[in-house]
């Protein structure tokens, strides 16, 4: 393995912790209706867990309001009873056909609730930076020891600054998307 194989590996595994980061944050709930809060509500469909997106067009009539038409009729339990217990606080009303799901105005508790949430997450996705910055490290390092490489003091410090370089840039992305959400969550 090469320096640069190094970084390259640790670039991926950072951009995949803000990547993950991003579709977490897409799911928390804030003041508007938005079709990634449903969208991969586990459905037992037929014995087996199926996202809701792939059983049903969801859609969003009013900015208060989800309107959840199933593709097939008969899941209409089992989509009503995947959304209450998927801890959404939600309450769905099946009429006809169809599910409206009526999302309530955030009380300031489970705004607090919410952001400290948030905060949780970003934070969960900056331990995953550094870890890939642990690990790339200490494959520098191996490098470093490795003869046949050829590798100088010099390289190796410079690959490890690139390394913490990498991880000032990803911590940015995922302190700005933080700060994004829990403005979102602000919002009245």
């Amino acid at each position: 393995m090469t320096l640069d194989e190094v970084l390259f590996g640790a670039e991926e595994s950072m951009e995949k912790a803000v990547n993950h980061l991003k579709a977490e944050l897409r799911g928390v709930r804030t003041g508007r209706a938005s079709t990634s809060l449903v969208e991969f509500v586990k459905v037992d469909y037929y014995g087996s867990p199926t996202d809701l997106r792939q059983l049903a067009l969801i859609s969003v009539p009013e900015p208060t309001q989800l309107l959840i038409k199933p593709f097939d009729a008969g899941s209409l339990q089992a989509i009503l009873k995947a959304i209450r217990g998927a801890g959404l606080g939600l309450n769905p009303v099946a009429e006809g056909k169809q599910i409206r799901l009526v999302l309530p105005p955030l009380s300031g508790d489970r705004r607090q609730q919410l952001m400290t949430s948030v905060k949780h997450m970003g934070e969960q996705a900056k331990i995953a930076i550094r870890n890939a910055r642990r690990d790339a490290n200490r494959h520098i390092e191996q490098v470093a020891k490795d003869k046949a490489q050829h590798v100088s003091e010099d390289e190796t410090e410079q690959a490890k600054e690139d390394v913490q370089e990498l991880v000032r840039k990803y911590e940015k992305q995922a302190d700005d998307l933080v700060e994004a959400k829990t403005k979102e969550i602000q919002e009245v």
